[in-house]
């Protein structure tokens, strides 16, 4: 199958007003209500198919290969509804350790109640979601060096069902120099987490992964109605269901690498609401789930700093 997708626009609304000059960079002014992650799938040592209750649900697959120093993919956007504060969200992790000693940097799209629109966003723990790390720049960690892309701004267009597919790409790799670990979104070099803020990523990554995730409040003793990626179940197919394609992973060479389908760990923590398969595009994981209901709206403000 040939997919005919188009580029999302990583939109900075500020622009009309102008751009922030050289040496700054934009930032999301107003307050974000959106859950904290404090637990993860790289919480514990889980296998694929265990049932996870942490509030959190998955939909994803890993590349396990060990002395890996970057990914990359393309994720088609949507915006899938949310409710009761929770979030729902499609994206690349790199991760290093196990239990509180997890490492990872995180990068995708993500819809929370609240909001009215899909935003980018990126994330880093460096002790499995306890204490250390934040989204974006709401804490001291990454360094964003591009002043032309806003972290936690809005994503258009969206992709329609059965319509138009518009995509992000997203590059995170090692510098073999510098040990950092470099963002790149869109042919933007965006900025980088420094290797010294890590243990287990100060040297390399464990293992990637693609795919989508939930929150779930277990709001009134109920599951969740959010739905992560399109929607709708991955057996709809192109078109229909979410997906990520183009998985590729940075070797111990920096070579990048496609990572074999046969090779990949799937792993969904709830079946019955979300599912994931194998599509029939190269590297293509279709991600897609439950219809919900509703969402609310609000907006951001940004300023340069």
């Amino acid at each position: 199958m040939e997919a005919k997708t188009l580029e999302a626009e990583l939109l900075q609304d500020w622009h009309t007003n102008g751009e922030c000059p050289e040496g700054t960079i934009p930032i999301v002014r107003s307050p974000q209500n959106r859950p904290k992650r404090k637990t993860s799938i790289f919480s514990s040592s889980i296998q694929p198919g265990v049932h996870l209750s942490n509030n959190h649900e998955y939909a994803q697959v890993s590349w396990l290969g060990g002395n890996i120093f970057g990914a990359s993919g393309r994720l088609n956007v949507w915006k899938p509804a949310t409710f009761n504060g929770e979030l729902s969200l499609t994206q690349i992790w790199v991760v290093a350790g196990r239990g509180t000693e997890v490492n990872t940097v995180e990068a995708g799209w993500q819809v929370y109640r609240g909001a009215n629109y899909t935003r980018l966003f990126i994330f880093w723990t460096s002790d499995g979601y306890q204490r250390t790390g934040c989204y974006n720049l709401e804490c001291p960690g990454f360094v964003q060096t591009s002043h032309k892309l806003t972290l936690g701004g809005k994503i258009v267009p969206i992709s329609r069902y059965g319509g138009d597919q518009f995509e992000i790409s997203i590059y995170i790799h090692k510098d073999k120099k510098s040990g950092n670990w470099w963002l790149r979104i869109m042919e933007i070099d965006v900025g980088y987490w420094p290797g010294s803020i890590f243990n287990k990523l100060s040297d390399r990554a464990d293992y990637v992964s693609w795919g989508g995730e939930i929150f779930n409040s277990g709001s009134q003793g109920r599951h969740t109605s959010t739905q992560m990626g399109s929607g709708h179940f991955a057996g709809e197919g192109f078109r229909k269901a979410s997906y990520v394609r183009n998985l590729r992973y940075v070797d111990e060479s920096r070579a990048i690498k496609d990572a074999d389908p046969h090779n990949l760990a799937p792993l969904v923590s709830r079946p019955e609401c979300y599912d994931l398969q194998m599509g029939n595009l190269k590297n293509y994981v279709p991600i897609s789930f439950m219809v919900a209901l509703d969402f609310l709206t609000n907006a951001s403000k940004l300023i340069a700093t």
